[in-house]
């Protein structure tokens, strides 16, 4: 195992839980549309139920994913978490309003009452994927950030800073850019997809399914209209290479030749996108078709994985500074040790096993399908 390798291999883990995080954003979207597909009360409270099975999956795939970027890339964690802290508090905030939200909306003695609660859910349905996209999408397009690893051997410096944000607004100001706005908004749509995707899956009530059909319409078109769009404007737009002497330069057309030189990701690329698009299809054509969580599912962690294997795969660089070119991250210069990327390899070995007992935990959960009658259990939220 060369470090190359290792480098490479630990990008990979990073992209495939950023995949997998935005597949479980469907708890997200499912709680944005909660008024619409429940429409009751007693609706609303079924959609409520059937996420807050899940949403604790969504918390902790956010966390791990944060915790393997700061392993293995830690000064991309230092530079986006500690200098776009505003942008990821907001992020976290909301997630911290979602798990409040579901233990107390229905408690005694919240003053508050519950559509309090259902309102922050709401909130971290629209912002939590939209914020998330947001930070994706800065991969691609850039943040104002500076990289001085000289003053880590400044003597006169009592606590050396590596990285800084090169201006006071800490991340805000990728909400600026409108490319940023686009792939965000794709996102958000996407959760709104998969999330009525999945509560027609896991709820047994008619009413909620027939509703779920023409909201699918609703939040898929706009998806399907931004996606396209980013997805052009990206293989068509300049990216940021690393050249043969490890200097960050500007390639016309990278991320498309990315594709091109690794045709393998393009393929995988092709089957996400059109597994998602087959998932919604048959669900809106077909009355007795629920299963579309699953092709759609499965096809959004194909389509992200590609996305973010192709922003850091083939001398990229996956986190450009507009403030300084050079200050550019790749998978190069911001990764750890090869002793801590070799010891994090083999503890990795453990995750297979982590993710058989997610799926056990799934399936014991799903055994039935959630109905009416279960609103009256005392776990219920």
């Amino acid at each position: 195992m060369t470090y190359e390798f290792l480098q490479h291999y630990w990008w990979f883990i990073v992209s495939l839980l950023g995949a997998l995080l935005v597949f479980l954003l469907f708890v997200q979207g499912a709680n944005s549309c909660m008024r619409s597909l429940g429409w009751t009360e007693e609706g609303k409270r079924l959609v409520i139920n059937s996420t807050g099975r899940k949403w604790e999956f969504t918390f902790t795939t956010l966390v791990t994913f944060g915790g393997a970027f700061f392993a293995s890339f830690p000064l991309f964690y230092s530079t986006s978490f500690g200098g776009a802290y505003w942008l990821w508090m907001l992020i976290l905030l909301t997630f911290v309003l979602q798990a409040v939200s579901y233990e107390f909306q229905n408690k005694l003695g919240n003053f508050l009452g519950p559509r309090t609660f259902q309102f922050f859910l709401v909130l971290n349905g629209l912002l939590g994927p939209l914020l998330l996209g947001g930070a994706v999408a800065t991969f691609f397009e850039g943040s104002n950030f500076l990289i001085s690893k000289d003053n880590m051997i400044d003597a006169s410096a009592i606590t050396p800073i590596i990285s800084r944000w090169a201006n006071a607004s800490h991340g805000l100001d990728a909400l600026l850019n409108p490319w940023v706005l686009v792939f965000g908004l794709a996102v958000m749509f996407l959760a709104r997809v998969l999330g009525i995707l999945y509560v027609m899956n896991n709820v047994n009530d008619e009413d909620i399914r027939s509703r779920g059909s023409v909201r699918l319409i609703g939040a898929a078109i706009p998806f399907v209209i931004l996606f396209v769009t980013y997805l052009v404007h990206l293989l068509l737009k300049d990216g940021y290479a690393v050249d043969a002497n490890g200097l960050i330069v500007m390639e016309s057309n990278k991320y498309l030749h990315n594709l091109l030189d690794m045709w393998y990701i393009l393929i995988i690329l092709l089957a996400g996108i059109a597994l998602v698009l087959f998932g919604i299809g048959k669900t809106v054509w077909s009355k007795d078709y629920n299963g579309g969580i699953w092709p759609a599912g499965i096809g959004t962690v194909l389509t992200v994985l590609c996305l973010l294997l192709i922003a850091g795969w083939n001398q990229t660089a996956y986190y450009p500074s507009t403030a300084d070119l050079q200050s550019s991250l790749t998978i190069d210069n911001s990764c750890s040790s090869e002793f801590t990327l070799r010891t994090m390899f083999y503890v990795s070995f453990f995750v297979p096993f982590v993710l058989a007992y997610i799926v056990y935990a799934w399936r014991a959960i799903d055994k039935k399908k959630l109905d009416k009658e279960e609103l009256g259990d005392d776990h219920a939220y």
